[in-house]
């Protein structure tokens, strides 16, 4: 594809909700969050939305967001209450199927892999980092389908080991895994050698791809598409959410609420791309 026409696909960084997004929403909302009979009229919905992934993006506190949103005491449990209703969890589904529709999915090859962030304040969920002087951190274990589409994540403390996470992850996904009637493949790190990484992935019926901590093979001449790459890719573009890459949240449950909103909106880029795509002559 050229240069030009690959520019032209592209969707600037999401910082307002774009119409097409929000025409989504709008129906998860309908469903799981209707308007109220009674009690006190609701802030608008979209400039709500707005507000978090602002929140999102900056990292900044609640009660920092700019003058041109919503209270941020409103906007801050509008937020918590559309997690406790698992809003961003079904957007995520919803957009995940809309680009298999398109043809944009593939589950024939996946991969898994964790990162650690820094909980500056703890709360639940939270251990250790044996990598940061045993400060408080938070795991985040990934899984992602051939494309670095996000599939499943969960959030445990940073000294949990990473295989332990991995059936957790895989359970969690977003749509239900196809049946594995031709080889599924799960590409994984040198952190799931072991026996509990091993079982995990037969028990699941996955063809095991482990890069091996002690590898006592020849040297090969590599004659295969590297594809675990694509999860490290997804971590390192969900990092550049700032609320994501230091945890800021006490609890949990909103922590990774804004993963999930995260992770909708990298599915939400390639419906674009895909729907620009298929009207084009």
């Amino acid at each position: 594809m050229p240069q030009q026409q690959r520019n032209q696909n592209l969707l600037p960084t999401i910082w307002r909700v774009p119409n097409a997004l929000w025409s989504v929403i709008e129906q998860v909302l309908a469903e799981l969050d209707p308007p109220a009979r009674t009690g006190r009229k609701r802030i608008d919905a979209r400039s709500t939305l707005d507000a978090i992934i602002f929140r999102l993006r900056s990292g900044c506190q609640w009660n920092r967001l700019p003058k041109e949103f919503p209270d941020d005491s409103s906007v801050h449990r509008t937020f918590q209450r559309w997690v406790r209703l698992g809003v961003f969890y079904r957007v995520w589904a919803v957009l995940l199927e809309a680009c298999e529709d398109l043809g944009g999915g593939g589950w024939e090859w996946q991969a898994a892999d964790i990162a650690i962030s820094k909980a500056r304040f703890g709360g639940d969920l939270v251990g250790p980092n044996p990598t940061d002087r045993a400060k408080h951190g938070v795991k985040r274990s990934l899984l992602v389908e051939a494309g670095g589409g996000p599939l499943g994540v969960i959030v445990a403390g940073a000294n949990v080991p990473d295989a332990q996470l991995l059936a957790a992850t895989i359970e969690v996904t977003v749509a239900e895994r196809p049946k594995p009637d031709r080889p599924q493949h799960l590409c994984l790190s040198k952190g799931y050698d072991n026996r509990t990484g091993w079982g995990v992935i037969v028990s699941y019926g996955y063809e095991p791809h482990i890069q091996l901590i002690r590898d006592l093979r020849p040297p090969r001449k590599k004659c295969h598409k590297p594809r675990r790459w694509v999860v490290e890719r997804t971590l390192a573009w969900l990092s550049k959410c700032r609320a994501i890459l230091v945890r800021w949240d006490k609890k949990a449950c909103n922590y990774l609420g804004l993963f999930k909103l995260a992770c909708a909106l990298l599915w939400f880029r390639r419906y674009y791309r895909l729907a620009l795509s298929s009207t084009r002559p």
